[in-house]
């Protein structure tokens, strides 16, 4: 047996425009909300939390029925093709929502022009410029009119020559900006109510197709050689996040001078991709073809029994259930350590450590790139299971070391500890899937891959609040700990798992020369 790579890239660009998606939605949306909106960081984050929120109700139950689903076309394609037509328009018509709320601030909107500063500054004199939290911004203490007026967001540090955010831009234009935006949603809510109706829609749709895409790759790949097939569709994603990120540099939609800027092109763009991939998945992919050849190899090589090619479902054994909520375990355990970190290491880095956090993020993300393929190689030959004991070992000892880092400790070691935590990632999610989808038969996987994402979405919802609270009470520096003794328990977890590794088949003949088997 060989994976066929060609087929695993075809099926992956379901999880290529899914990832393109979600970068560009996790870079924008909170820009928004904020900046246009006026909202607070609170509201940002209870909406931005919605897909999470969703995503635990949603992505079992359409994974589910899409395992039901009986079409010409296949079990999960009806799903992939109309959700992504779905998202695509929805993500484009929140861009002209989007507009409506800009001709709404149209007095403030515009950034570093000095008629919008001197309407600013004259809304705070007559004390009705009021922030998101309801306290009134005061700039009148601070600068006289004109000097207001004369803010730029650019200016030239003495010490380097660089340029750079101007401190007082930082300090009081922008949120006096965004006390303006919040002054005119309380105004006029219509743009803001038709804003969170689409970004429902969009989020919906998203959520109709995410476990039939991922349980595809399953569905056409036999169970040995899914480790390496998830190792591809996971590089797939990773490719359309980063096709989105060099979007995001070619727009500057992280540019301070583009707060307030116009989405319309940007999310046309993001659509297109998104349309664009799905076209090469419909023309390349033939999912009940491929799926057939699967049941017939699984067969074939005494993967599964007879009874199973059409599908049909298989009650687990006793020790198999429990395995398989170990395993869940396992993954909502590694999550809540593994996302505190992400979630919250921009702040960490920059009151602990003082270093700029964008390069140990793009460390840990370009090793675990490097990691996803050698990490499914070595699981096809020592096991699942001892591959992703062996990346929780590495995960919990970057957290542990990274626990006693302060300011003063070398950068080097910090992005040692990075690098090792991305390996450590790739070695653990690219297995841990497939451990889950081992255990069910065909008529069961996308009903399995919805339970995989309901264990990492309860986590990724519940770990941000949980590690912000205990560093607010305890202080900064307990992110890590906290992060490691979750990792730990993790360890615990899996290796009383007994099940969710691949058979290993004999080699027979001139298969027996097969490396790649």
């Amino acid at each position: 047996m060989k994976l066929n790579y060609k087929r695993t890239i075809l099926v992956g660009f379901a999880f290529f425009l899914i990832s393109a998606f979600w970068q560009a939605y996790d870079a924008t949306i909170p820009v928004i909300l904020t900046n246009k909106f006026g909202m607070s960081q609170t509201w940002s984050g209870v909406i931005m939390a919605l897909d999470n929120i969703l995503a635990v109700f949603m992505l079992p139950v359409f994974g589910a029925l899409s395992d039901k689903c009986k079409t010409r076309y296949g079990k999960r394609t009806p799903f992939i093709t109309i959700g992504t037509v779905l998202a695509a328009a929805a993500i484009l018509c929140l861009s002209f929502v989007d507009n409506m709320q800009l001709k709404n601030i149209a007095d403030v909107a515009t950034i570093d022009d000095p008629q919008a500063m001197a309407v600013i500054y004259d809304l705070q004199a007559d004390k009705s410029l009021l922030t998101p939290e309801g306290d009134t911004v005061v700039l009148s203490e601070e600068f006289t009119k004109e000097e207001f007026v004369a803010i730029t967001c650019k200016i030239t540090d003495p010490a380097t020559g660089k340029t750079i955010t101007n401190p007082d831009y930082t300090n009081y234009v922008a949120p006096a900006r965004q006390a303006c935006a919040a002054q005119a949603t309380r105004q006029n809510t219509m743009p803001l109510i038709l804003f969170v109706i689409l970004l429902l829609v969009v989020l919906l749709s998203m959520a109709t197709f995410r476990s039939p895409a991922v349980a595809l790759m399953p569905d056409v790949t036999v169970k040995p050689l899914r480790s390496k097939a998830n190792a591809i569709i996971n590089l797939m994603g990773t490719a359309g996040g980063i096709l989105v990120l060099v979007l995001g540099m070619v727009f500057a939609t992280s540019a301070v001078q583009n707060a307030l800027m116009s989405y319309t092109v940007y999310y046309g763009v993001i659509a297109a991709i998104m349309l664009g991939a799905l076209a090469i998945f419909l023309s390349t992919v033939r999912e009940p073809k491929w799926a057939e050849e699967m049941a017939a190899d699984s067969i074939k090589y005494g993967i599964e029994e007879k009874q199973e090619e059409s599908g049909a479902k298989r009650e687990l054994s006793a020790s198999e259930k429990r395995s398989l909520l170990l395993i869940l375990a396992s993954i909502a355990l590694w999550y809540f350590g593994y996302n505190a970190v992400t979630s919250k290491y921009a702040v960490y880095a920059g009151n602990i450590l003082d270093k700029d956090y964008n390069t140990t993020m793009l460390l840990a993300q370009g090793a675990a790139i490097v990691s996803y393929v050698p990490s499914g190689n070595i699981a096809s030959r020592i096991g699942r299971k001892k591959t992703i004991l062996a990346g929780v070992v590495m995960l919990a000892t970057a957290f542990t070391v990274a626990a006693f880092m302060r300011a003063e400790s070398p950068t080097w070691m910090m992005n040692a500890m990075f690098a090792l935590a991305g390996v450590a990632w790739a070695t653990i999610n690219v297995n841990s899937f497939p451990m889950v989808v081992e255990m069910c038969s065909g008529g069961d996987v996308g009903k399995y891959t919805g339970f995989y994402y309901t264990a990492s979405m309860s986590a990724q919802i519940a770990t941000p609040m949980l590690s912000g609270f205990l560093m607010d009470k305890m202080g900064m520096t307990v992110l890590f700990p906290y992060a490691a003794i979750f990792v730990a328990l993790a360890f615990v977890t899996m290796s009383l798992v007994k099940h969710g590794d691949a058979k290993v088949l004999a080699k027979k003949g001139l298969e027996a020369l097969d490396i790649d088997d």
